[in-house]
């Protein structure tokens, strides 16, 4: 006779959200802030393809940590979104606000009803005309949502980088000041790794991906798209200059 076991809703969420935390954890870091010239989307990434941040549509970007294969579903998904939503209404009523809600659905249905949670947490971004009309959305492996202010750290060290930001961060930031903050925290969260075993320093221009919304983005066949992932050369000049 095969013995039942109970496990009570409470445990099996917790032992879901222990799950998802641990593997979110062993990620490394990625920054979004908000500056006066857009958005900065900083991330520590040595690869030059799997790319963590991304383009969603016009104005909107995403960011995220964790398995790559289930979020770069998800971003996948958000691009469908974007594309049927604005060309069923119109190309303003796409908006970051709209994304999150959708992917915060989808991963609250994954948590509650598989057998294995989402291992990703997630930023949505959209750029405003000026700072306090930029949009920040952190979203989380339960599909809970929050509305950030400033910037959002995710994944790795997150509590050390966020320190880091948090103490640095200013609305008067140009994109240039953002990067090298973002890269700083990132270098720190480093540090701790090494401190834990793994390796730490200084980050390179190959080991960050960059990416802007630019506030000033030229408009381009009726729209405006705002964002563009910078290279290596790009990313090194900005580490370079002087405050």
């Amino acid at each position: 006779m095969t013995q039942q076991f109970y496990v009570s809703p409470e445990q099996l969420m917790k032992d879901r959200a222990d799950f998802a935390r641990k593997g979110i954890a062993r990620g490394r870091s990625v920054v979004v802030i908000s500056c006066q010239d857009g958005i900065a989307l900083v991330a520590e990434n040595p690869s030059p393809s799997l790319h963590k941040i991304g383009e969603i549509y016009d104005k909107i970007a995403f960011a995220a940590v964790g398995k790559y294969n289930e979020f770069e579903s998800l971003r996948q998904a958000g691009v469908r979104y974007a594309d049927v939503r604005g060309y069923s209404y119109d190309r303003e009523d796409v908006t970051a606000r709209g994304l999150a809600s959708v992917y915060a659905q989808s991963l609250g249905a994954v948590f509650t009803a598989e057998q294995k949670p989402f291992e990703v947490e997630l930023a949505v971004a959209e750029v405003g005309p000026t700072p306090e009309m930029d949009h920040l959305y952190r979203l989380t492996f339960d599909g809970s949502i929050a509305d950030e202010h400033g910037f959002i750290v995710m994944g790795g060290q997150a509590d050390r980088v966020s320190a880091v930001i948090a103490e640095g961060w200013r609305p008067s930031l140009q994109f240039a000041g953002a990067v090298r903050l973002a890269t700083s925290g990132l270098s720190s969260g480093a540090d701790q790794a090494a401190d834990q075993g793994e390796a730490g320093g200084t980050l390179p221009a190959k080991a960050v991906e960059v990416a802007v919304l630019d506030r000033q983005s030229e408009t381009s066949r009726g729209f405006r798209r705002a964002f563009r992932r910078l290279n290596d050369a790009d990313i090194t000049a900005l580490l370079a200059e002087e405050d």
